[in-house]
């Protein structure tokens, strides 16, 4: 996708800007919506760059070269965490009106994020730890992402995707000693040995990965995980606190855990007897029945859970005081999970090894 589709799309909407970049929504002409990056002439970098030189053509070719570094770079990583690269246009000359056409996303929002059920907030620490394995064996070499932040972050359909890339760098940082391998962060330190080849090897995944412990793991993964996963997670926590274990050790634990969680392995010590309390009725409903809230919950006016089965919906009802029936629903959630609403519509329509929602 060039210049000549660029050219129409419609439809323009402002997202967002920050100091380098500002973000447009449009659409195509058969309704791909897309988002459209282009030089913020108004933004921080621009600014300081004209008080400075006082030169606005060549500030604006200097600034440029951000978008233009992250469009080569989107070019080359391409994985299912990094946001897809539609397209781009430039003007005849080197850095003037460029624009990238990205895959549209949504920002981030860790709020929301932080009151969403477990499950989900899981699937943002996979999918990252996933983009984070990648980068560390990618084309380009390891790549660090320098401006580690949510904000760098979108979501699309669901799936956690990096957004922004114009911070990253790729290879190996060049040493003398070991001291020249050193990360600071506020409450740790971590050095790497210098190779004899000059380079600080592993330095760019420790930096990643530590950066995923501070802003997205210490904040969404432990907390309401369930009681027999608690052990795994907390040991996820320990080794990227201390970075004890690399990149391909934390994938092996959130793999792990995705496959007991997909498969219902961590009920195991439910007793079979849960169901006894319960009658199976389809396509009725429990007269009287009242909706109640619980957190987290997929439906903030009611209480909509992620369950595996029966038995586990059977195991959250009887725990909540409130609780007299469940529902079982066929809407499936991202693990494979049925979506069903406990204590207000009182049935279940079937019993399945499918995971589930109350």
């Amino acid at each position: 996708m060039g210049c000549k589709h660029l050219r129409h799309v419609q439809n323009l909407q402002f997202l967002g800007s920050g100091y380098t970049k500002a973000v447009l929504k449009g659409a195509l002409p058969r309704g791909l919506l897309i988002a459209l990056k282009s030089v913020n002439h108004q933004g921080t970098d621009m600014r300081r760059c004209v008080e400075d030189f006082g030169d606005v053509e060549g500030c604006s070719e200097l600034v440029s070269y951000k978008l233009i570094k992250e469009i080569m770079l989107l070019q080359r990583l391409q994985h299912p965490n990094i946001i897809k690269l539609h397209g781009h246009c430039q003007g005849n000359k080197w850095g003037s009106g460029i624009t990238a056409a990205l895959e549209l996303g949504s920002p981030l929002q860790m709020i929301q994020l932080l009151q969403s059920p477990w499950e989900e907030r899981f699937r943002m620490c996979l999918s990252l730890v996933r983009l984070l394995h990648y980068l560390s064996v990618s084309p380009l070499g390891s790549v660090a992402l320098l401006d580690f932040q949510p904000r760098q972050f979108v979501t699309v359909a669901g799936e956690l995707k990096l957004t922004d890339l114009d911070d990253a760098t790729a290879g190996d940082q060049d040493c003398s000693t070991d001291t020249d391998c050193t990360l600071t962060f506020p409450q740790n330190n971590f050095t790497v040995p210098c190779t004899k080849g000059g380079t600080c090897q592993g330095l760019n995944e420790k930096r990643n990965l530590y950066n995923a412990y501070r802003y997205f793991f210490t904040y969404l993964l432990p907390h309401r995980a369930p009681p027999t996963l608690q052990p795994l997670v907390d040991k996820i926590m320990n080794s990227t606190r201390g970075l004890s274990s690399g990149i391909n050790e934390i994938l092996e634990a959130f793999e792990e855990i995705l496959q007991l969680y997909m498969s219902g392995q961590y009920l195991k010590n439910l007793s079979p007897s849960l169901l006894r309390d319960y009658t199976a009725v389809k396509g009725m409903r429990v007269a009287g029945s009242v909706d109640y809230r619980c957190w987290p919950s997929y439906n903030q006016q009611g209480c909509v859970l992620s369950v595996h089965s029966a038995r586990e919906a059977a195991h959250i009802c009887s725990s909540h005081a409130q609780c007299t029936s469940f529902t079982i629903s066929s809407q499936r959630t991202w693990a494979g999970e049925d979506l069903g609403g406990e204590g207000w519509r009182g049935l279940y329509n079937s019993v399945s090894r499918d995971h589930s929602s109350l």
